[in-house]
C-alpha cells in the first residue's frame, strides 16, 4: 500500500522538506508518494494560515492518506501551533489524519548547524572564517533564526561589496540548498524540535498503513 500524504509549508522555500518526508518513510519501510501543491497557482488568493491552505488543497479534489502541516512556532509556545493546526483540520478538513509540523522558532534553525554545508551553499567551501553557529542545545533560543542564517551565509561567503549584495539576494535559493542538504544524522538530530518531528512522523506513518 502506498500511503498520499499531503504537505502544506508555510512558505514556498520550506517545500524541500517534502524529501526528507519520503525518505524518513523509505527508511522505515513505508512507501509514500508526497504531493506539495505550490498554492501560488490557483486562480484565487489562498491566504497564509492552515485553514487558508487546507482549504484550497480540499478544493484540489484530491485524497489523502496523511497530512503534514508546518507552521513555525515563531516566539510562541510549539503547543499553541499545534492546537492551531488541530482546530484548522476539525473545521475545514474533518477526519483528516494529520501531523504538526513545527520548527523552533523557524525552519531556519534546523539550518542553522551544519558548517561544511553552510560554506558549500556559501560558495566558499574551504573558506575558514569563523561562522560562530549555535550549538543545537541553544539553536532554538536564538531570536531570528532566519536573519541569523542570511548573515551567517553572507559571512561565509567570503564576499564583499557588490559579490556581497548577489549572495545576499540569493538567500531564498540558498536556504533551498541548504534544505535539500540537510543531513538528518547531522546536528540537527539533536534538535528538539525536529526529534518531535521525525517520531511525530514516524507514529503517523504507522497508524496510516
Amino acid at each position: 500500500m502506498t500511503l498520499r500524504v499531503l504537505y502544506l509549508c508555510e512558505g514556498t522555500s520550506d517545500a524541500g522538506l517534502a524529501s526528507h518526508v519520503e525518505e524518513i518513510a523509505e527508511e522505515a519501510g513505508v512507501e509514500v508518494t508526497v504531493s506539495a501543491p505550490d498554492l501560488r497557482w490557483l486562480r484565487e488568493r489562498v491566504g497564509h494560515s492552515v485553514s487558508d491552505k487546507l482549504r484550497a488543497a480540499r478544493r484540489l479534489g484530491d485524497d489523502y492518506d496523511l497530512a503534514a502541516l508546518q507552521r513555525d512556532a515563531d516566539r510562541g509556545p510549539a503547543s499553541a501551533r499545534r492546537d492551531e493546526i488541530a482546530v484548522a483540520v476539525d473545521r475545514v478538513w474533518p477526519g483528516l489524519r494529520h501531523l504538526p509540523v513545527v520548527p523552533v522558532r523557524m525552519l531556519e534553525a534546523w539550518l542553522l548547524l551544519d558548517e561544511a554545508a553552510i560554506r558549500e551553499v556559501a560558495g566558499n567551501p574551504r573558506g575558514r572564517i569563523p561562522l560562530d553557529l549555535p550549538s543545537p542545545s541553544a539553536v532554538e533560543r536564538v531570536a531570528d533564526p532566519k536573519q541569523r542564517l542570511k548573515d551567517t551565509l553572507a559571512k561565509a561567503s567570503g564576499c564583499s561589496g557588490r559579490r556581497l549584495n548577489v549572495v545576499q539576494k540569493r538567500f531564498e535559493e540558498n536556504r533551498h540548498r541548504l534544505l535539500e542538504l540537510l543531513d538528518r544524522e547531522g546536528p540537527v538530530a539533536k534538535v528538539s524540535s525536529w526529534q518531535v518531528f521525525v517520531n511525530d512522523l514516524l507514529a503517523a506513518l504507522r497508524a496510516a498503513s
